[in-house]
């Protein structure tokens, strides 16, 4: 082997988890696409039920997210994914098995526990094998998969459900999810020293890359961390994210249908698919900035274009009159959700910037409280469209246009977070007593998420529901609620 050529070991490795992370997104649209055929068969499933078990995932899903980000830390995240992939895939598969309504609640539950390690363990993985200047690409491809894996597995899920069943559908993902598991085991290593196919060269690279970021954080306690202005402005500026993206996997599909006809209902993947390019165009910005020695700005400058198209295509849909064509509609919403999908691959690797060897947990905890935006969604999105109106925007109710407003206003905040936002801002030693009330608060903070998701999926009262199963479009057309969810496409 050449040692004086780099190898690109890490190439393959962001590949991997690109797999990954789309058979993640496999798992979950199956559920969605599955629903009526799993209806007929399992007893006591109807609607009220299915909206339990599209909930159950969010409520495991968001509990575990700190403890499976904390396991990818201190076991690795060779092991660790290949556990939390081994359980997801297993429970993916039983989801196939089951007969009664209360099982299937069972089985979703803990199938969104093991997926709570996905995205934080993948991204401890990132933080060994990646040089900060690639940590950009390394998240947006990463990322990507999930967008590419969601649009296509609309089309190929339900195919796949007329050919072999849903029950053998469900078999079929979670054996997928068993052979990644295993290429993994075999493949990663924690340590990329330990790989026989990574040269001297591709070491010194990465050694280059994070030299100091261990040592540097390490002696921070983990809550302090987590508890600094740096994370809490992520945390926010995450929650505005999802916010936008809410719309795009709830809203947007009904609304086509019914507005200008099935046959266009297709086109909701455009937006998806619009968020995965934003993603390497984002990826490929902050990695490029970084270059160039813009440190700070290599994160801080794509989130804020990011957010700042997000928030003109959110305003551009509002003002879409009665005439306006499918085309422009769908032109003016996957704006918006390019420009907020371009707000993933800085924030991601923002957090390993500040979390170091405790990517893991540190990203864990920003996506946990990313998952608020979607549950704040869930419940003002019913009660923006029966009770708020806007000069304007939303001159009268029943229209999605008053909630467009607050999402584009809570991109403009994000804006402002990223401007207050430095991974290289130093954090100084905290007394036990400082450490202890930041400990209440984090606490406190993890039970209203919990809350949260627990009023959105379970005790959001069914009139505000269908006060938003019957609003009026931008275009003044009545549009459907979400009948297809896919237990939250967030990360």
């Amino acid at each position: 082997m050449n040692q004086t050529i780099a190898t690109r070991q890490r190439f393959w490795l962001v590949f991997l988890l690109f797999l990954h992370t789309v058979n993640t997104y496999m798992d979950r649209v199956c559920i969605s696409a599955a629903k009526g055929s799993m209806q007929e068969d399992i007893v006591g499933l109807d609607d009220q039920m299915m909206g339990y078990v599209f909930g159950i995932f969010a409520i495991g899903y968001a509990l575990f997210q700190i403890p499976a980000g904390w396991f990818s830390d201190r076991a690795g995240p060779r092991r660790a994914l290949t556990i939390v992939v081994l359980v997801w895939s297993i429970f993916t598969a039983l989801t196939g098995a089951v007969s009664t309504a209360i099982s299937l609640l069972v089985v979703r539950f803990l199938f969104g526990v093991g997926e709570a390690g996905a995205y934080p363990g993948a991204t401890r993985a990132l933080y060994s094998w990646l040089p900060a200047n690639e940590r950009g690409i390394g998240q947006g491809i990463f990322h990507s998969g999930a967008r590419i894996g969601a649009a296509l597995s609309l089309v190929l899920m339900p195919w796949l459900i007329d050919q072999i069943g849903w029950r053998m559908t469900f078999v079929a993902n979670g054996v997928l999810g068993l052979i990644w598991g295993g290429v993994w085991w075999i493949w990663y290593r924690d340590l990329p020293a330990n790989h026989r196919r990574v040269n001297q060269a591709e070491l010194g690279l990465i050694h280059d890359g994070i030299e100091g970021e261990q040592a540097a954080r390490s002696a921070v306690p983990y809550i302090q961390i987590v508890t600094s202005a740096n994370v809490l402005l992520a945390m926010f500026q995450y929650a505005a994210s999802n916010m936008t993206f809410f719309i795009s996997i709830t809203w947007l599909q009904p609304y086509l249908s019914q507005t200008f006809g099935e046959s266009y209902a297709y086109l909701a993947s455009l937006p998806l698919l619009c968020g995965a390019v934003a993603l390497w165009v984002s990826g490929y910005a902050v990695t490029g900035l970084h270059r160039r020695g813009m440190h700070v700005w290599s994160r801080r400058l794509p989130a804020i274009v990011g957010y700042t198209l997000g928030a003109l295509g959110l305003l551009l849909t509002t003002q879409l009159g009665p005439s306006a064509s499918v085309w422009t509609f769908i032109a003016c919403f996957s704006l918006a959700t390019f420009g907020v999908e371009m707000t993933l691959s800085p924030s991601w690797a923002f957090c390993m910037d500040v979390g170091g060897a405790r990517s893991g947990a540190v990203s864990a905890a920003m996506n946990m409280v990313g998952n608020l935006g979607a549950a704040v969604s869930a419940v003002a999105f019913p009660f923006f469209v029966a009770h708020v109106t806007l000069p304007v925007i939303a001159e009268s109710t029943g229209t999605a246009n008053s909630f467009f407003a607050f999402a584009a206003m809570m991109n403009v905040l994000a804006v402002v977070a990223w401007m207050f936002m430095n991974p290289q801002r130093p954090l100084t030693k905290l007394s036990a007593a400082a450490l202890r009330r930041r400990v209440v608060w984090f606490v406190l903070l993890i039970l209203a998420v919990v809350g949260m998701l627990v009023y959105s999926k379970f005790l959001l009262p069914s009139s505000q529901k269908k006060q938003a199963s019957h609003l009026e479009s931008p275009a003044s057309e009545r549009v459907g609620w979400q009948t297809w969810e896919v237990s939250r496409w967030e990360c």
